[in-house]
């Protein structure tokens, strides 16, 4: 223990007081000696010269970073599922870049094994004849796939993308604690994580020598691009879709690497070719980067209940002319009975010992249903000692998820001593422990690591960093977030200098123009729906405000005027009793829903600007009076509405996407519009009628600039209905759908006129030609059934 007297003169020694890691527990800050790991000198100085307000401050400005990048994960519980903020653990794990060199040496020899393995088990299945691996591990391992053996990869490989769970041992040695070979994830938050920590160190990680991750995920798409099949089709990422819990990183990566992100009811098998539907019909598929489980992948020939694959998704494979990472049936690999054989199989097909060795893995031999109960154990064994004098009980129908029958519960140290010969189990692991800010306070806690491996042309390249995740207590086994444990970035470091890296590399060509990327009908058609929920929020909004401004003006909701707005409002399913009416929450809620469903082809400030939309209209409802505050309310929603509307129009890009958005937005308020003017046009309305209509038409200025005489029936027509330098007419909407169309149609000389560009064009053209006079009650109905019907022609033509 370190004097009071010594604390106070040293701040190093004030910042690490109190830091003492478990007995027989490695440490990455500590050597075993007690002494500082020379890696981690210059951030420990760092640290201990910072105030309390200063550290905060650092802290805060990564959690701000992750903030504006619209980094989550979505946390499931038995009520459904939430999106919770990023845990970012703000002090990194470091590791001298010697040290590290030694570990990716390790990694690569593991990851040739596992490809190995793989080819083995979906091909000859020599390892089981031989006597290497049990034929029961394999054959009663759900995630190998028997309709799956026999199909050769085009690449020549089964593995692409890997990581690997590692931690160290109490003599500070590596081991594997786990393999992924399924659908490995992390490498995005990775990053994340990187450029939120290079924010709180920013003074720091310039001068740190840390090495760069740009280049290994550089590697990576160059890897992936090679593969394509004669160098035509697209490379993707196939996702399971938003909800699932890692759904941002897969867009995040989509965004970063310049991919498609792809659903599976994105692709369907043409001509015995995997093809994407897209807006303009159905295009190759080369490359997918797999990101769900593998069994979910083809409802024809593996899990029949699957609601998220592609039927003839094998049938594909079979053809080669796609190539998946990883390739199905990768999942069998992770079985942590697997490992047990490990090392025997390594030095009989390598002909070299196992460089990175297990955690210890013992196999039971028949008794299949046994071994699976210490396959689900592992991860509560974590941390506890596996000794018949320590009363860890375990409910082994609980590890089974309920599946197992006739058990009861008793000492895991009482199970291994009748039965240890028999099964398989795993040595109890203290995991090492990492440098923690917790309160103030620099405490050790416990950490693995997720390292990630990419194949490329020139073999195996290694992410000099990763994936680093903490547990908050000192309890090992409470590392997941939802216990409450975080993450945290990974600094290799090295003694040179680190040049700069980007995904663009040096030397690679000269610039080339991209042609626009293809927009699957599904994006298509969430980005329409969105631009429709937003403009339809929108009307609502007004409509409210409107309602409720006269409300508190005349204080008597069965005032003629107040009643009839009241009805117009509830006939679109508004309940007006309420000022901020549940009605218009879903209708924020879905525009937000259509926009997660596209997150890599929307920008980070659309999102939160979304994302502040429902929170506002959330935070008003049922708290919000009649009257005066309602009236605020819904200006405020107004404002933020018009923020949003502002950043799709300054920010987004005019691609096809933006068409889309833009197209909804358009025939919804053409929509919105003739409802108003079909009810408030009306001669026989009350007295003011007019004047509500031009109010929630947003044209109260123009009007009165234009017009010299009093609002009546025909001014009202004119302006909102046929005026064409008005962005809120019904015939300015139809000139930006027709041009957009227009723009999309790519229609070739001499082409006949789709049955959508005519119903555009004979509408455009009546309502060009027509005169306020002219339009009465019927008309409208009629104009309003055209605009519908151009909505129908246009899911037709390019989102079914």
């Amino acid at each position: 223990m370190t004097a009071p007297e010594d604390t106070a003169e040293d701040p190093v020694l004030a910042l690490l007081q109190g830091y003492s890691p478990p007995n027989g527990v490695a440490d990455e800050l500590l050597r075993p000696d007690g002494s500082l790991r020379p890696v981690w000198r210059p951030l420990i100085e760092l640290l201990a010269r910072q105030s309390p307000e200063q550290m905060a401050e650092r802290f805060a400005r990564g959690d701000q970073y992750l903030h504006d990048a619209g980094v989550y994960y979505r946390q499931h519980t038995q009520n459904g599922s939430a999106l919770r903020d990023w845990p970012l653990s703000h002090v990194p794990v470091l590791i001298d870049g010697a040290e590290w060199q030694g570990l990716v040496e390790g990694i690569v020899q593991r990851a040739d094994l596992l490809e190995r393995v793989m080819a083995d088990l979906y091909g000859t299945g020599d390892l089981v004849a031989n006597g290497l691996l049990p034929a029961e591990l394999i054959a009663r391992n759900p995630e190998w796939l028997r309709p799956v053996v026999g199909i050769r990869p085009p690449s020549g490989h089964f593995l692409h993308f890997l990581a690997f769970e590692v931690g160290r041992s109490p003599d500070g040695s590596w081991l594997v604690l786990g393999d992924r070979t399924q659908a490995p994830s992390g490498s995005g938050f990775a990053l994340e994580n990187r450029m939120a920590t290079s924010r709180v160190f920013q003074d720091l990680f310039p001068a740190a020598n840390v090495e760069r991750l740009a280049g290994f995920f550089r590697a990576h798409r160059n890897a992936m691009t090679a593969l394509k099949a004669g160098g035509e089709g697209k490379v993707a990422i196939l996702t399971p879709g938003h909800h699932s819990d890692t759904y941002f990183e897969h867009a995040y990566i989509a965004r970063y690497l310049g991919l498609l992100l792809l659903e599976c009811e994105d692709l369907k098998l043409e001509r015995g070719r995997l093809m994407v539907r897209t807006i303009h019909g159905p295009q190759p598929v080369s490359v997918l980067w797999r990101r769900l489980d593998s069994r979910f992948a083809d409802p024809l020939e593996l899990d029949e209940n699957s609601a998220l694959g592609t039927p003839g998704m094998l049938a594909a494979l079979r053809a080669q002319d796609v190539t998946m990472l990883n390739c199905l049936g990768s999942g069998v690999l992770e079985a942590r009975a697997l490992m047990a054989f490990l090392p025997r199989i390594c030095e009989k097909l390598m002909g070299a010992a196992l460089k990175l060795p297990n955690i210890a893995t013992w196999w039971c031999g028949q008794d299949w249903e046994r071994s699976y109960v210490y396959e689900n154990l592992h991860r509560m064994m974590i941390g506890r000692a596996l000794s018949s004098d320590l009363p860890f009980e375990v409910d082994a129908s609980t590890a089974l998820g309920g599946d197992f029958r006739g058990t009861a519960r008793r000492p895991i140290g009482e199970w291994l001593e009748r039965d240890g010969p028999d099964l398989v189990g795993q040595e109890a692991v203290t995991l090492s422990t990492t440098p923690a800010m917790i309160d103030g306070r620099l405490l050790p806690r416990p950490a693995l690591i997720r390292v990630f491996a990419t194949r490329t042309p020139g073999g195996w390249v290694v992410m000099p960093g990763g994936y680093a995740r903490i547990g908050r207590s000192g309890d090992p086994t409470a590392l997941g977030m939802k216990n409450g444990g975080s993450v945290a970035d990974v600094w290799v470091t090295s003694e040179r200098p680190v040049a700069p890296e980007t995904l663009t590399g040096p030397g690679e060509g000269p610039f080339l123009r991209r042609a626009p990327s293809l927009l699957p009908s599904r994006a298509a058609d969430n980005l329409f729906w969105l631009g429709r929920y937003i403009e339809r929020a929108e009307a609502r909004v007004r409509e409210l405000r409107a309602y409720h401004l006269r409300l508190s003006e005349g204080g008597d909701p069965d005032l003629p005027l107040v009643a009839r707005l009241g009805a117009f409002i509830e006939g679109f399913g508004v309940d007006i009793g309420e000022p901020v009416p549940a009605a218009v929450l879903e209708l924020f809620e879905a525009a937000q829903s259509c926009a997660g469903k596209v997150r890599d082809r929307f920008s980070t400030d659309g999102w939160h600007a979304l994302t502040d939309l429902s929170f506002t209209a959330r935070g008003h409802f049922s708290r919000v009076p009649p009257g005066d505050p309602a009236v605020r309310a819904m200006g405020e929603l107004l404002r933020k509405l018009a923020g949003f509307s502002g950043l799709v129009h300054e920010n987004m890009f005019r691609s096809s996407g933006w068409r889309f958005l833009t197209m909804g937005r358009a025939l919804e308020r053409a929509d919105q519009m003739i409802s108003l003017l079909t009810v408030f046009a009306d001669p026989a309305q009350p007295a003011g009628g007019f004047d509500v209509a031009i109010e929630v038409g947003d044209s109260v200025m123009t009007h009165r600039r234009r017009y010299s005489v009093h609002t009546d029936r025909n001014t009202l027509i004119d302006l909102l209905g046929l005026d064409i330098g008005n962005p809120r007419s019904v015939l300015f909407q139809l000139d930006l759908v027709r041009e957009q169309e227009r723009m999309l149609a790519r229609s070739a000389p001499g082409e006949p006129m789709s049955d959508l560009a005519r119903a555009i064009l004979l509408l455009h053209t009546e309502l060009s030609a027509a005169v306020p006079e002219d339009i009465g009650p019927d008309r409208l109905y009629r104009f309003q059934q055209d605009v519908r019907d151009i909505s129908t022609l246009l899911t037709q033509r390019y989102l079914s």
